[in-house]
């Protein structure tokens, strides 16, 4: 192989030559990160204001978790699951006293966390509730996207993710978001197991609900004896202000996916946590993963919720996203361009005056980028901003000053 001569232009090149196109990046090669920060090969520094779709929420290369993924690493990665290891038993214990859930099942990716809390409610829904075999249903609801399995597909009503990759899974059923009545009519069926629901719906545009739709859905699907299942991949571990957006309407979920911030971005880690009831429906074999629970993960996971919890990163996330909103309510008002700005905690986004078919919302990405601040839009005409939750206010106030600047020299 020949050596690369690395720069912005020659990097790309050869990620589109050799990588499958089914990414569209900003035009930006990045080789570094630390903190709030990002540099490209280049040498120009960046406000991550995307923090790898809420899995950075602790910062770039945060030392604690760097610290504890290198020392587990020096000692023993892998083992499989076909052995006990001294790290997992410590982790579970960990995890599962923080959230108040009875077990956990360690996992690799969101999406797989997602494809377990599935599993779990079909076998709960015929080993407990008493459902007929193969005729258990779950709910989704509507903009939902949980990843780009055959089954997140079969749950998606966006067409880019299940266009083209049919057949479906049976047994899925999507109802409207943010709409109790429709949710109510859904449960008169017997055979429906499960909801399954985004607390904020991230990848549709950081859709909020009503106050007291979750706390009412979880109340008649208790009522109904129907699992409430919170997929807390992007809204968790601090992003929204709170460990866990469903601590909002204080409900407990009884399956919890967890994901992208449980190991701070160091590597794939996802948990699913529920009670004895839930979880010992699944016995040995029917369920698992080579890398889930492995020594290098226990030890990054927990480092990662200890630093969550240690430097108060929900605070944070819920003081300075209050200040966030107020400094883009203020841009909105002044402006023909926005629409309305919308989130909790440092999950939010900016809702552009202009079509989702139109570029408006990538162009003033690309503006954004070269005022150094990275962010993506999402559904054509949104832009989510989520940075790491270690800003502080004074670094937090510079990047407003970025996105008002690039808003208001924007040319259509």
């Amino acid at each position: 192989m020949s050596k690369i001569s690395i720069n912005t232009s020659s990097a790309i090149d050869v990620e589109n030559k050799y990588g499958a196109h089914n990414y569209h990046p900003l035009p930006v090669v990045l080789s570094k990160g630390k903190g709030i920060k990002v540099w490209d090969v280049d040498g120009n520094q960046y406000y991550d204001f995307l923090s790898a779709y809420s899995a950075v929420n602790q910062g770039h290369c945060h030392p604690r978790i760097v610290s504890a993924l290198v020392g587990q690493a020096e000692k023993l990665q892998l083992t499989s699951r076909a052995f006990y290891t001294d790290a997992l038993g410590e982790y579970a214990e960990y995890i599962t006293s923080l959230f108040g859930y009875d077990k956990v099942l360690p996992m690799n990716t969101g999406v797989e966390g997602g494809e377990t809390a599935l599993k779990l409610c079909r076998k709960w829904a015929y080993k407990v509730k008493g459902i007929e075999k193969n005729k258990a249903k779950i709910l989704f609801a509507e903009g939902n996207f949980w990843g780009r399995t055959l089954a997140a597909c079969s749950s998606s009503t966006d067409p880019d993710c299940y266009e083209d990759f049919g057949p479906f899974m049976p047994g899925f059923e999507v109802i409207p978001y943010n709409d109790i009545d429709s949710l109510k009519n859904a449960l008169k069926d017997e055979n429906v197991a499960g909801f399954m629901v985004e607390p904020i719906q991230g990848e549709a545009g950081v859709v909020v609900p009503n106050e007291g739709y979750l706390k009412e859905a979880y109340r008649i699907c208790r009522e109904n004896n129907v699992l409430f299942i919170a997929d807390e991949v992007q809204t968790g571990l601090g992003r929204t202000g709170k460990m866990l957006c469903s601590d909002y309407e204080n409900i407990k979920p009884d399956i919890l996916i967890l994901g992208k911030a449980l190991s701070g971005g160091i590597l794939p880690i996802s948990a699913v946590l529920s009670s004895d009831e839930i979880m010992l429906t699944i016995e040995p074999g029917q369920h698992g993963s080579t890398y889930g629970g492995n020594p290098l993960a226990c030890r990054v996971a927990q480092a990662a919720l200890e630093v969550i919890k240690e430097e108060e990163l929900s605070e944070n996330a819920f003081k300075l996203g209050n200040l966030f909103r107020e400094e883009m309510n203020s841009i909105v008002q002044k402006s023909d361009l926005l629409d309305l700005v919308r989130g909790k905690g440092l999950l939010n986004a900016l809702v552009i005056n202009d079509s989702p078919q139109s570029s408006t919302a990538l162009d003033i990405c690309h503006n954004l980028k070269n005022n150094g601040l990275l962010a993506k839009p999402t559904h054509g005409n949104i832009i989510r901003f989520a940075p790491p939750l270690i800003i502080d206010e004074s670094e937090l106030l510079q990047c407003c000053n970025i996105i008002e600047r690039t808003i208001f020299n924007f040319k259509n």
